[in-house]
Parts: structure tokens; C-alpha cells; sequence
């Protein structure tokens, strides 16, 4: 069985919603979109890095739209473009369809729950969610998640989409790694207890 890992950005009050830029996510009128980029670092950079190529990527459909616009076209060089594109990626989504139009790209069809399980069956690297928050909170529920990375960012944001709902169960964690950026994010990653 293959490792599903996650890797989100969250505020210190679990604000997972568009950490990237103003105009990421602004569901439900949120207007602190780009809330992680004063963070960035090196040692981020580094750690984020850590890993690129060897596992396929799974992502919901916002996500991927997102990546999708910007990877293909980034401006390089730059260290991600070329890896993101030889890396297999899958997609949850009711309403994409084939083809998808970043390369190495397949949708997965179904009910999430049921093709991520299948996905985890299969042979293969193992697979990690970038963002997707939506997808995260869906598959943490059914105990689908193995290892969750948080990139936990010294802010509090009051409003926002949490990565933990507030009606979800007890989910004890064990740390098993951590690393600190010259601006004091946390790069944690757990595992359930």
C-alpha cells in the first residue's frame, strides 16, 4: 500500500485558504489571500524540495486548475517546472474532464473516497496532496491520510477556511520531524498516534 502524505500551509489558527496570492481563494469574501509569501525562504525552498519526482501528486480540482495556469508557463529557470511536469498527477473532480491539459495528468473518477483508496492499492510511488484543502479534509475524515506535513506560519488570521473542521473527531498525532525557517515558520510533519 502506497503512503498518501499531505503538505499544507496553515496560520497558527489552522487558516488553510489561500496562502499563495490576494486572489488565490476568496470564498466566503476572504481577503487575506498571499498570507504566506512574506515567509518565504530558503530553508522553505529547501525542505519543500525534499522529495520532488519521487512521489505522484494527487490534487482537487481547484488546486490543479490553479498549478496547471502557473507551472507550465513559470518563468525559468526555476527548480519545479520541469520536475512537476515529468511527475504523474491524479485529480478528484466531478466536473473536469479528459483530457486534462497538464501533461502526466488523470482524472480520477468516482466518489473520492472510493479512487483515492483504489490509488493507494495500486502499486507505485508514494502519493501527496499539495494544498487541495477541500480533498485533505474529505479523506482525513475516512482516515485516508498518512503523514501531514504543516507548514505552520507565525500568524493568526481571525477568518478563513481551517484545515481541521470544527466538528471533526479526535485525531491524535506523533511529530516525527521538524524544521524551522529563518522567519519562523514550523515545518512539521506527523503521523497518526
Amino acid at each position: 500500500m502506497r503512503n498518501l502524505g499531505i503538505v499544507e500551509s496553515v496560520t497558527l489558527d489552522g487558516v488553510m485558504q489561500a496562502p499563495g496570492s490576494k486572489d488565490e481563494d476568496t470564498r466566503g469574501g476572504f481577503e487575506h489571500g498571499g498570507w504566506a509569501q512574506p515567509y518565504s525562504d530558503e530553508v522553505i525552498g529547501r525542505e519543500m524540495g525534499k522529495g520532488m519526482g519521487s512521489s505522484e501528486l494527487l490534487f482537487g480540482r481547484r488546486t490543479y486548475e490553479q498549478m496547471a495556469s502557473y507551472w507550465p508557463n513559470a518563468p525559468k529557470p526555476n527548480p519545479f517546472s520541469d520536475v512537476l511536469a515529468r511527475t504523474r498527477k491524479h485529480v478528484v473532480s466531478r466536473t473536469l474532464r479528459e483530457p486534462l491539459p497538464w501533461e502526466n495528468s488523470t482524472l480520477l473518477k468516482g466518489d473520492a473516497y472510493d479512487a483515492v483508496a483504489r490509488l493507494k492499492e495500486e502499486s507505485g510511488d508514494d502519493l501527496v496532496i499539495l494544498g487541495s484543502g477541500e480533498l485533505v479534509r474529505s479523506l482525513m475524515g475516512r482516515g485516508l491520510i498518512d503523514t501531514y506535513t504543516l507548514l505552520i506560519h507565525p500568524l493568526v488570521l481571525g477568518t478563513g477556511r481551517r484545515l481541521f473542521a470544527d466538528d471533526g473527531s479526535p485525531a491524535p498525532m506523533k511529530l516525527v520531524e521538524s524544521v524551522e525557517s529563518t522567519k519562523g515558520v514550523l515545518i512539521n510533519t506527523y503521523r497518526p498516534a
